[in-house]
C-alpha cells in the first residue's frame, strides 16, 4: 500500500529527472515490483526510468517484461545501451529474447554482441526449437573428481561468480563428462584434504540438450530438484536448466493445453497482445468444425421426426439428456488429459482407464437416472402432464441417462488416449469436441430407449 502511495512521487522524480533520488527509492523495491511500475508509466517515461537504472538491475528487470515491451524498449535504446543490456542478460534469457523477437531485430542484436557472447548465442540457438538446449544456460561451475575439496572450493570462489547458481556443484572427469552433482554444503563440511570423488554418491539426474523442454518440467517434479545438468551425446556437461526457466515453460504449456481444451488453437502471444484477426483465425476453425458436427444433431433429430410428433413430451427431456452426456464426457476428458500431461498414466494404461471409466460412467449414470426417474414420478403425483405413461417416460429418461453418461464418460476418456496414439496433442480432444460427439449419440440413445419403453402407448 505504501508503494502505491509513493507512485505519484516517483513520477515527479521522473519528470524532474532526479535520477539519484529515484534510484535510492527503487533500491527498496523488488524487481517484479519495478516491472509493474514501469508498465504503469507512459511510453516516454518507461524509457527514461529504464535508462536511469543501474546496468545489473536493468538487465534483470528486462527479463521480467513481455516480448512486446522488450521489443519497444530495444527500439528506443542506443546501440551502446543495447549492447550493455545484452551483456547483462543471462545466456538463457538472451536466447529466449533472440528467438521470440522479429527476425530483423534479432539480426541487429546479434551484430551488437561481443565475439564471445555471439558464439554462445549461436551455440544455444543451434539447438531445435522447444529443446532443452535452447533453455539451458552455460553459466555454471564444475570441478574435477580427482581434486581435493580445498582445490574445489578455491576454484568455485574464483570462477563461480558468474554461475547461474551454486546450490549444487557439478563433478566431471578429465574429458568434461558429468560424473555426479553434490550440494554445496557437502563441500563446506568436508575435510579440506579429502578427494572430491569421496563426496560422490552417483545419483545425478541429467537430460540431453536435444530432449523436449517439457521433459525438464517432469524431471524437476519427479525428483524435487531446482536445477538439472544438461549433457551432449557424449555425456559432456554443457549447461544447466534452472527452476525459474522451467516454471516459465510449465506455464506456457499449461496455457496452451488450457486454450486447446477450450476448443481453439493455442495463442502464441498473450491475450491482450494478440491481434483481433489472429484471434478470429485461432477460434474460427474449431467453431466451424464443431458447428458442422452439431449439424449431425439436426440429422439425428430428423430421423426421429415421427416419434417427436407422436410424443411431444419427449422434447422436454432432450436438453437434459444430451447435456448430461456432454458434461460427463467433459469431466472424463479433463481428468485424462491432465493425467497424461502429469505422467500419471500413459498409453499402456488404456485398459485400466477403460474399465475404470466404464464403471464410473455406470455408477454416475445410475445416480442421475434415479434422480430423473424420481423427478418424473413425483411430478406425476401432483400433475397430469405425463398422463398415464409416467412410469414408461420415467424409465425412458432414467435408462437414457445411464446410457448417455456411460457413453460420454467412455468417449471423454478414450479420445485423449487415441489422439496421443496418433501423435496428436491430447488436449485437442477438447471438451466442446467431446460434447458435440456425445450430443449426436445421446439423441440416438434417448429415442431408442423411448421406442423400447413407449411402444404401444405414446409410440
Amino acid at each position: 500500500m505504501l508503494k502505491e502511495l509513493l507512485k505519484p512521487d516517483l513520477q515527479d522524480l521522473i519528470l524532474t529527472r532526479n535520477w539519484p533520488a529515484l534510484r535510492e527509492v527503487l533500491s527498496f523495491w523488488t524487481t517484479p515490483e519495478i516491472a509493474d511500475l514501469l508498465m504503469d508509466l507512459d511510453d516516454t517515461d518507461q524509457v527514461l526510468l529504464f535508462r536511469s537504472l543501474e546496468r545489473n538491475l536493468s538487465a534483470e528487470l528486462f527479463s521480467y517484461l513481455e516480448t512486446e515491451d522488450q521489443d519497444y524498449l530495444l527500439h528506443q535504446l542506443t546501440n551502446q545501451e543495447t549492447r550493455e543490456l545484452l551483456t547483462g542478460l543471462s545466456p538463457d534469457d538472451r536466447t529466449t529474447l533472440l528467438e521470440e523477437l522479429p527476425a530483423e531485430m534479432t539480426q541487429r542484436l546479434l551484430s551488437l554482441l561481443s565475439p564471445e557472447d555471439l558464439k554462445e548465442a549461436r551455440f544455444l540457438l543451434g539447438y531445435p526449437e522447444q529443446s532443452i538446449g535452447r533453455l539451458m544456460t552455460v553459466n555454471f561451475v564444475s570441478v574435477r573428481s580427482e581434486w581435493s575439496v580445498s582445490e574445489g572450493l578455491s576454484y568455485i570462489r574464483t570462477h563461480g561468480r558468474k554461475s547461474e547458481t551454486i546450490n549444487r556443484i557439478y563433478i566431471t572427469d578429465s574429458r568434461g563428462c558429468l560424473k555426479d552433482d553434490v550440494p554445496l554444503r557437502s563441500f563446506i563440511f568436508a575435510e579440506p584434504d579429502s578427494k572430491i570423488s569421496t563426496l560422490m554418491d552417483n545419483t545425478a539426474v541429467s537430460l540431453s540438450a536435444f530432449e523436449d523442454q517439457e521433459q525438464a518440467v517432469k524431471v524437476m517434479e519427479k525428483y524435487d530438484i531446482s536445477e538439472i545438468p544438461v549433457i551432449d551425446s557424449a555425456g559432456v556437461l554443457i549447461g544447466i536448466v534452472t527452476f525459474d526457466d522451467v516454471m516459465d515453460i510449465q506455464e506456457e504449456e499449461a496455457t496452451e493445453d488450457f486454450q486447446k481444451f477450450g476448443g481453439m488453437e493455442a495463442l502464441e502471444k498473450p491475450y491482450d497482445a494478440t491481434a483481433l484477426l489472429s484471434m478470429i483465425k485461432k477460434r474460427a476453425g474449431w467453431l466451424i468444425l464443431l458447428f458442422l458436427g452439431e449439424m449431425l444433431t439436426a440429422t439425428a433429430l430428423s430421423y426421429f421426426e415421427q416419434e417427436l410428433q407422436k410424443a411431444v413430451i419427449l422434447t422436454m427431456f432432450l436438453p437434459l439428456i444430451i447435456s448430461s452426456g456432454g458434461n460427463s464426457g467433459s469431466q472424463a476428458a479433463t481428468l485424462i488429459v491432465r493425467a497424461l500431461s502429469l505422467g500419471e498414466i500413459n498409453l499402456k494404461d488404456w485398459w485400466f482407464v477403460l474399465q475404470r471409466e466404464l464403471l464410473s460412467g455406470l455408477l454416475l449414470g445410475c445416480i442421475l437416472g434415479i434422480i430423473g426417474f424420481s423427478r418424473i414420478i413425483l411430478w406425476s403425483m401432483i400433475s397430469n402432464v405425463y398422463g398415464d405413461n409416467s412410469i414408461q417416460i420415467g424409465l425412458t429418461v432414467g435408462v437414457s441417462l445411464i446410457g448417455v453418461v456411460m457413453w460420454g464418460t467412455l468417449s471423454g476418456s478414450m479420445l485423449p488416449l487415441l489422439m496421443k496414439k496418433l501423435g496428436f496433442d491430447p488436449a485437442t480432444s477438447s471438451a466442446p469436441f467431446v460434447a458435440t460427439l456425445v450430443d449426436v449419440t445421446g439423441i440416438i440413445i434417448y429415442f431408442s430407449a423411448a421406442v423400447w419403453f413407449l411402444r404401444g402407448t405414446l409410440l
